[in-house]
């Protein structure tokens, strides 16, 4: 994957969702077909914190089975920066060798996206329109 490609609309539900959600970290799963996101499923944080997120067991595999049900995949997860840059942490870094997809984090200062994967070290890639 060489950029990841997310509508305007998706942006804007994305960013309302992680306003709504302050001062806790946001969270979801991005459907789509290899690097177009078609589809958002909106997860609950369960560790309701501002500098770390977690996604329940439960609704991961929900998220997967409703990805297949759509016959796309889960090519993304995206979280919030409600106090920070949208750069990966030190606790993303060590998630992202578990879940190697795209990773886009919005910053809650700068309200901006940017997306990452996790190669050798975090390559930033482009989010196109």
């Amino acid at each position: 994957m060489q950029k990841i490609i997310l509508s305007d609309i998706d942006k804007k539900i994305l960013s309302e969702y992680s306003e709504n959600q302050k001062p806790n970290e946001s969270c979801a799963i991005l459907f789509g077909k290899e690097d177009k996101v078609l589809d958002l499923f909106l997860t609950e944080n369960i560790e309701k914190s501002p500098v770390n997120f977690t996604i329940s067991n439960k609704q991961l595999i929900e998220g997967y089975k409703i990805a297949e049900e759509k016959e796309m995949e889960v090519i993304g997860i995206f979280h919030s920066h409600p106090n920070s840059d949208a750069y990966p942490s030190n606790i993303d870094k060590k998630f992202m060798q578990i879940n190697p997809v795209a990773w886009i984090i919005y910053s809650g200062i700068n309200k901006n996206f940017r997306a990452y994967l996790l190669e050798t070290d975090i390559v930033e890639i482009p989010i196109e329109e």
